[in-house]
């Protein structure tokens, strides 16, 4: 072949050939010279389908468009030995602009009820016999539940038009277009400054490894798919981007693990699981990590968050949790502290969850669970906790929260450190199935302190209200909640009534070093319960969420800029200056 052959030209030209180390099977395409208001996706050849629900869409006055519906593997415990029994299940997916009109065929027979979660959306599909209908205004991930199956149900991933997908002649992009691609190995290993880009339609049966990169990303719109050993893995890395994609029925391994890395960003992600120990985000040793606006339901822990383990050592810090809904068929939609290094003890700490709804969470066992699970167990300190605007729903098994310094002599070699500082506002569970809560130090100096429930509302009831009770009366006898000795400086508080101790103290480094064009992940990290953050004179391509103060964007010019950052809560705004340096 001549050395001006390019990727794409070899892809076209080879068909199913090893081109580059990269097996494909597919043709690879380039993205569109406009963006259409609808796109939809075809499901490539022996890739397995579903046919409970028959999918169409159409944006206004147009033609319906037929999605099609991947076949998706879901688990189910049995709780009496263990066993899992695997489930069939739909997923679809497809992008829009403006709005769009869904209506979905139950192939199965009559729809007596529907419904579409996350509730707290308030979509209410209008039934016709065999057919719903609803309309999206915006982009969402939701399940649509018909005659209460909740594993026979469809997962509908609907997300915004792609306005910077790459060309598939870019140097710096491993391009794979639709059809159905592998590697030799079973993996890819990327290199610093490369993107992999899996277009709509596009299946990779390989797992993405990043490793001691900087700079590099996996995007689309396609699925990872079928793989042996996880779908990405990202080890001491710096500067990772997970954008866009979905993974389906991998055989082995969690979704995403990200070890001893920093700045890495994961957004707009679907995840689906059957695997034994199928957990969907995994997080060891981190730094500046951000999970956003993703739907995943898992057959164990959605999203963990440790220290140390296996080859993974270090704190793990600046964690953010946003825009999501969980669903763990088993074990915990959030679990925080588990594993950790009993020889170097290590923290975790500055975590924020915002705006989450927990849709279902199912465990028999009491030690694991809790819809939002704090354990630290190996000498792990957790400290700085934000659970703000989360909602849970009634979910199988198990309890709402559940803190409790650990010591797991299954997983653990010493109990955890404690739990110092968690801030829980506006949680609220509606249900009939959650277990009582369980808040439970471990000895008087490795205990649970400074914990404050605001507007904790259970079953329409703030519990602050029920607590209006003598001091002899424990949590217990006015909230379905276990609270031990080794609890100290517990609040409960309405709505209006906030946190007034102090103003916050802000803990982030005074500098940093940012790179053109380079996208970032940068937590205001503070103390003292803030109720908002800003940052002011941020690099042009920067913006600053002002709920959880994670800053992120891609700087698009070089500079010196002094970032002036602020966290406040009613007593008070503290200020910082942020000198961020742009090369």
């Amino acid at each position: 072949m001549t050395a001006d052959l390019t990727r794409r030209r070899l892809l076209q030209t080879a068909g199913a050939t090893v081109a580059a180390g990269y097996l494909t099977a597919g043709v690879a395409t380039a993205a569109p010279t406009s963006a259409p208001p609808l796109v939809t996706y075809p499901i490539p050849a022996g890739i397995a389908q579903a046919s409970t629900f028959e999918v169409k869409v159409r944006t206004k006055a147009g033609p319906w468009t037929t999605v099609p519906t991947y076949s998706v593997n879901l688990k189910q415990i049995n709780a009496t030995t263990g066993a899992g029994q695997v489930l069939k299940s739909s997923m679809a997916y497809f992008d829009f602009a403006r709005s769009v009109e869904v209506r979905i065929k139950y192939t199965k027979g009559t729809i007596d009820t529907a419904r579409i979660r996350p509730l707290s959306l308030g979509i209410e599909p209008v039934v016709d016999e065999d057919t719903l209908r609803f309309t999206l205004t915006e982009p969402r991930k939701i399940m649509i539940e018909v005659n209460g199956e909740i594993f026979d149900c469809l997962h509908l991933l609907a997300r915004p038009i792609e306005t910077d997908a790459p060309s598939p002649d870019d140097p710096d992009v491993i391009y794979y277009g639709p059809g159905v691609h592998t590697t030799a190995t079973g993996q890819l290993e990327v290199p610093s400054g490369k993107t992999v880009y899996l277009a709509g339609g596009a299946v990779l049966k390989a797992s993405v490894i990043f490793k001691n990169v900087t700079n590099a990303a996996l995007t689309g719109r396609g699925l990872i798919y079928g793989t042996n050993g996880g779908g990405c893995t990202i080890v001491g890395s710096k500067n990772v981007r997970v954008d866009g994609i979905s993974m389906l029925d991998l055989t082995t391994g969690y979704a995403i693990t990200a070890g001893m890395s920093e700045q890495v960003s994961i957004t707009d992600f679907g995840y689906f699981s059957a695997g034994q120990w199928g957990d969907g985000i995994d997080i060891f040793s981190s730094t500046d990590v951000l999970i956003d606006n993703s739907f995943l339901r898992c057959s164990d822990d959605c999203i963990a968050l440790y220290t140390h383990r296996w080859d993974y050592y270090g704190d793990t810090r600046n964690v953010t949790v946003s825009n999501s809904s969980l669903w763990a068929d088993v074990a915990h939609p959030i679990n925080i502290g588990t594993h950790g290094n009993t020889a170097d003890p290590e923290v975790l700490e500055n975590l924020t969850i915002s705006n989450v709804d927990i849709l279902d969470h199912r465990e028999p066992q009491k030690w694991y669970q809790g819809a939002i699970a704090i354990n630290p167990g190996d000498s792990n300190l957790v400290r700085n906790v934000r659970i703000e605007n989360v909602r849970v729903e009634d979910f199988r098994w198990g309890q709402f929260i559940h803190l409790r310094v650990a010591y797991n002599k299954s997983y653990n070699t010493s109990a955890g450190r404690g739990i110092d500082g968690v801030y829980v506002k506006n949680l609220t569970y509606t249900g009939k199935n959650a277990e009582s809560a369980m808040m439970l130090g471990y000895d008087e100096t490795r205990g649970i302190k400074d914990v404050t429930f605001q507007n904790l509302v259970v079953n329409g009831t703030v519990m602050a209200s029920t607590m209006r009770k003598p001091g002899w009366f424990t949590v217990a006898d006015m909230a379905d909640m276990h609270v031990n000795e080794h609890v100290t400086n517990l609040r409960w508080l309405d709505a209006a009534t906030a946190p007034t101790a102090t103003a916050p103290t802000i803990t982030t480094a005074d500098t940093g070093v940012l790179t053109v064009g380079v996208p970032v992940v940068l937590t205001i990290s503070a103390t003292g319960f803030p109720a908002g953050f800003d940052a002011q004179n941020l690099p042009a391509g920067l913006t600053v969420d002002k709920t959880t103060g994670v800053i992120t964007g891609a700087p698009t010019g070089p500079g010196t800029y002094n970032t002036n950052l602020s966290a406040a809560n009613v007593a008070g705004t503290t200020t910082k200056s942020l000198i961020l340096t742009v090369r």
